[in-house]
């Protein structure tokens, strides 16, 4: 590919307004020199320093990774490639679980096999609900902290640098939305030497079937606290389904519509045509599976692996019939967005 630095990821995408605020490139680059703080613009910002820009040593490791750029396109195959798809259920408690707790499942699994050491994915704040990109080691904390984001405040794969380059951690598995997904697939697939501790540190890719996601200040700070009164700290769950369902801890139920959360969608997120996290080892979602299961479509002969595995192990069980055009209906709605945006 031609040499580009984070200048031509600047006018590329994030003045392009196409920014997916996954967090690659600032996981990625050698210099720590981009940053996405709270509260920030939806790119990242730069502190002026690039190895390539400023010294003439071959980088670009921060536009190699991102999602937006060179193609990123899903495949002609609405829902990407697949060999199976299953409904499946973790066989103990999830407290937190979005539907049938099949990815905590699979990682605890995985953990306890000593196939990964370290799981990254997002978390979130019990008190003021603001998710934060995390490293799990443990099978207790991956289970506390089960549950699906929908408010985004730091890129999500913020933590994937502490967990491969601060933490040395050699098997590590990633729990993505799409675009950050595409981001990870593509550090698995480069031959660039920057990005060779990525590629080999990364063994399990699990893509999460994503809509979009919502800006936590204008959801959280503007729609649930000051039209609805509702503080962080009283929600015990929030859902999607044709709305945004907000549970309370006393039991109460709160929806908003979802055309009145519009305002909440980044701009990248419109621009997304990836429903089902095609460029992961498994894909996953409760779309589409009886109530209490999860949507699994396992793509990889590695995602196989995984989840025969735990099928084995008798920390996952498998049940009842998948229904693909519900999975479909979405990505195609997700997909006509995408490209009107």
């Amino acid at each position: 590919m031609a040499e580009k630095s984070y200048k031509d990821l600047k006018s590329e995408v994030w003045d392009a307004g196409l920014c997916a605020r996954c967090g690659a490139c600032v996981a990625v680059c050698p210099a720590d020199a981009l940053s996405f703080s709270p509260g920030s613009p939806d790119h990242p910002s730069s502190s002026g320093y690039c190895k390539m820009e400023n010294d003439g040593i071959l980088c670009g490791a921060c536009y190699r990774v991102c999602p937006r750029v060179e193609g990123g396109a899903v495949p002609s195959a609405l829902l990407g490639d697949y060999l199976s798809v299953i409904a499946a259920k973790a066989t103990f408690s999830v407290p937190g679980k979005q539907s049938g707790g099949a990815v905590t499942a699979i990682l605890a699994y995985a953990l306890d096999a000593g196939l990964i050491d370290a799981v990254v994915t997002v978390s979130e704040d019990h008190w003021t609900k603001k998710p934060f990109s995390a490293v799990i080691t443990k099978r207790e904390a991956l289970v506390t902290q089960a549950g699906s984001r929908y408010n985004w405040w730091v890129p999500m794969l913020a933590a994937l640098k502490e967990a491969v380059v601060v933490r040395k951690c050699r098997r590590v598995a990633v729990v993505a939305v799409p675009c950050a997904a595409e981001a990870v697939a593509r550090m698995r697939a480069s031959d660039f030497d920057l990005l060779a501790p990525y590629r080999k540190a990364v063994r399990l890719l699990i893509g999460l079937f994503c809509t979009e996601s919502f800006d936590y200040g204008k959801l959280m700070e503007g729609k649930i606290r000051g039209e609805l009164g509702i503080d962080p700290w009283e929600i015990t769950r929030l859902d999607v389904k044709g709305k945004l369902e907000i549970t309370m801890a006393d039991g109460r139920v709160a929806d908003i519509p979802l055309k009145d959360l519009q305002a909440c969608i980044p701009a990248g997120c419109l621009r997304c045509t990836d429903f089902a996290a095609v460029a992961a080892d498994i894909s996953a979602g409760a779309v589409g599976s009886p109530q209490g299961y999860t949507t699994l479509l396992v793509r990889t002969p590695t995602g196989r692996g995984f989840v025969e595995g735990a099928l084995v192990s008798g920390l996952l069980e498998a049940g009842g019939e998948v229904d693909l055009a519900k999975v479909e209906s979405l990505a195609t709605k997700k997909l006509a967005r995408g490209r009107q945006g």
